[in-house]
């Protein structure tokens, strides 16, 4: 039996020597390996962090002690040490373990995560409980280089270097998120790493001073109140102890005796302490040390050779984004482009290439990015804002004050719209529509294929004010594209099919869902009409009102929450238009979805033919058919 299959909780732990551990990360990096490899998920993270995970459980006692991990994709190794080595080949499967730290999963998993730069303030928030309820365990952050670019966590710096309360801070610096890292803290850092000697010098130095007979302790004094003449000399900066945090480091992640001695100092400090931890982005396997940012979050592949294990599948809607981006700034010197640390997976890495000029990658600060564009957008540019909608999320306020209530001529370009398979409830985007359509002033459409996809960013860049754009992470439908670009009427739906029985009304991808109903429906004698609605917001009222009346029946079908969604709209313009006696049926999601494939999803939620034809019998559509 392999030392894993011995560790049922931490505290097995404290019984291995180093010889021990060291064969211990040896396996536990072996089986990183075999499952990531058939289940796909985050692997050049945790085989970053196996000393350091081994480190943290050896040091503290979990689940007394409180261990957050900042966004969570490095917790595999976590879940390993913690009772849920029999579970993990179900990582990120359907009811399996989930892909990220899931408080209903464990104790030892005291907060949710699945978004960068978080771990800090729930970090202040455990510490102060802890304090006021006169209790004594440790609080741990740990958190990445990468997520130390989000706004958030320097607000959390400050309040905990205001407080004074213990806790503890261990920055795992990889020097790398997904993408390279990018701005003044990832330069600060670098200059850091290059004089990991800081603390050894510091103490020295005081040592020396408080030798002096006489006067040497006063001298060590002044020089210590005098904190510019020290420190400064020798690492510029150093604004973690300008925030209030004792500094400890930076030192070899991958030494399991220098990681722990350093942890056990720092338990042992009073106020906050950051602890900086220099770790290898994918150690200990070759394929993902060399391309660290295609194993950050990869698919099957071949564990032998680290070759990615891809099924022939049209272009994403990602990619075909990027491209149609790259043919449009080609022609428009205006166009321009903004990441949130994400250009490989926004589809932004050719435009980056080809206009490195008017690129720009402002870390993880989606915020900061949104009202960035607005600045770019009164500045005369035509920026283009390509972010996740579960990140959009963070720059709610900046969309609606800083972009749509001044009408800035910006593009939200939505990606992984919808459900988004394997990361589950944390990742999947679901809540867009109802955050954005209620903002006045922002067009918001969503295209029924990869053709139409790349005529609504013409569109949208042609248009004078706020557009947003959401498009799901799937592969295309493999349609032809056509050879040019042209607008799409704002707030036109296209009808796809006649019918006088029913009428279904799809948007994004749930379009040829409806279509494929509608032939299950025809064979069963109901005559149903397609729309794709293709505008959420200004919706083609006048279309709608006459199907209403037409059919007096209708279905919508949504890869988005029902409460305030796209089925929400259409009950609201029925109302608005006075329209009675109408009965309707919404498909979507009612409440967070867990994770899982994205067709078992849309199959257990009803987003399907069989989802529809269910609708439809709910609606009595085959006894009305018989009837008549």
């Amino acid at each position: 039996m392999g030392l894993l299959e011995s560790i049922h909780a931490p505290k097995d732990l404290h019984t291995l020597d180093f010889h021990e551990l060291n064969k211990l990360a040896q396996e536990i990096r072996e089986v990183l390996i075999d499952v990531v490899s058939r289940n796909g998920g985050h692997l050049a993270p945790n085989l970053g962090v196996v000393e350091l995970t081994l480190a943290l459980h050896r040091t503290f006692d979990s689940p007394y002690d409180k261990i957050i991990w900042d966004v969570g994709h490095q917790s595999y190794v976590h879940k390993l040490l913690t009772g849920r080595l029999d579970q993990f080949e179900t990582i990120r499967q359907y009811n399996g373990l989930s892909g990220f730290p899931k408080r209903a999963e464990s104790d030892c998993d005291c907060f949710q995560t699945g978004h960068s730069s978080t771990s800090i303030s729930a970090a202040v928030g455990f510490a102060k409980a802890r304090d006021v309820l006169g209790e004594k365990h440790n609080v741990v952050a740990v958190i990445g280089d990468g997520a130390m670019t989000g706004g958030m966590a320097y607000e959390a710096l400050n309040h905990a270097g205001h407080s004074q309360t213990h806790l503890i801070v261990v920055l795992n610096d990889n020097e790398m998120s997904i993408a390279p890292n990018v701005g003044a803290m990832s330069a600060y850092l670098s200059r850091l790493r290059a004089d990991p000697r800081y603390n050894k010098r510091k103490e020295d130095i005081e040592y020396l001073l408080k030798r002096i007979p006489v006067i040497g302790t006063q001298v060590a004094k002044g020089v210590a109140k005098a904190k510019d003449s020290l420190k400064y000399l020798l690492v510029p900066g150093l604004i973690f102890e300008e925030l209030g945090f004792t500094y400890l480091g930076p030192i070899d992640g991958h030494d399991q005796a220098l990681v722990e001695q350093l942890l056990d100092q720092a338990k042992n400090k009073k106020g906050p302490v950051l602890v900086h931890v220099l770790t290898r982005k994918g150690k200990g396997y070759k394929p993902a040390e060399e391309n660290p940012d295609i194993f950050h979050g990869v698919g099957p592949f071949e564990p032998e050779t680290g070759k990615l294990i891809k099924k022939p599948a049209p272009p994403t809607y990602t990619t075909v984004f990027g491209e149609t981006l790259c043919s449009l700034a080609k022609e428009d010197p205006e166009v321009v482009a903004i990441s949130a640390a994400m250009p490989g997976g926004t589809g932004l890495n050719a435009f980056a290439r080809q206009f490195p000029d008017r690129f720009y990658d402002v870390g993880i600060a989606e915020q900061h990015a949104v009202t960035f564009a607005a600045g770019l957008a009164f500045g005369g540019l035509k920026p283009v804002v390509a972010i996740y909608s579960t990140f959009f999320q963070r720059a709610y306020d900046q969309v609606l004050h800083d972009v749509c209530l001044q009408q800035a001529n910006v593009v939200l370009a939505i990606d992984r719209a919808g459900v988004v398979g394997d990361d589950g409830p944390t990742h999947h985007g679901v809540f867009d529509i109802s955050i954005f359509r209620a903002i006045p002033h922002l067009i918001f459409m969503a295209p029924k294929d990869e053709n139409e996809l790349q005529h609504m960013l013409y569109t949208a860049l042609q248009h004078c004010g706020p557009v947003a754009l959401r498009y799901p992470r799937s592969a295309g439908q493999g349609v032809k594209m056509d050879a040019t670009f042209r607008e799409i009427p704002i707030g036109k739906a296209e009808v796809l099919r006649k019918g006088r029985d029913v009428t279904l009304i799809g948007v994004g991808t749930m379009v040829k869902t409806c279509l494929q109903a509608a032939q299950e429906l025809r064979q069963r004698g109901v005559d149903a009409a397609v729309i794709n609605l293709r505008y959420i917001n200004p919706l083609d009222r006048q279309l709608l009102s006459h199907y209403a009346r037409l059919t007096k029946k209708i279905i919508t079908i949504e890869d988005h929450i029902l409460k305030g969604g796209m089925g929400s709209a259409i009950l609201e313009l029925l109302e608005e238009e006075g329209i009675a006696g109408v009965a309707l049926e919404r498909l979507g999601y009612d409440g967070f979805v867990d994770q899982g494939s994205i067709s078992q999803l849309h199959a257990v939620h009803g987003l399907s033919v069989k989802g529809i034809v269910q609708a439809a019998e709910r609606l009595q559509l085959f006894r009305r058919v018989a009837g008549s």
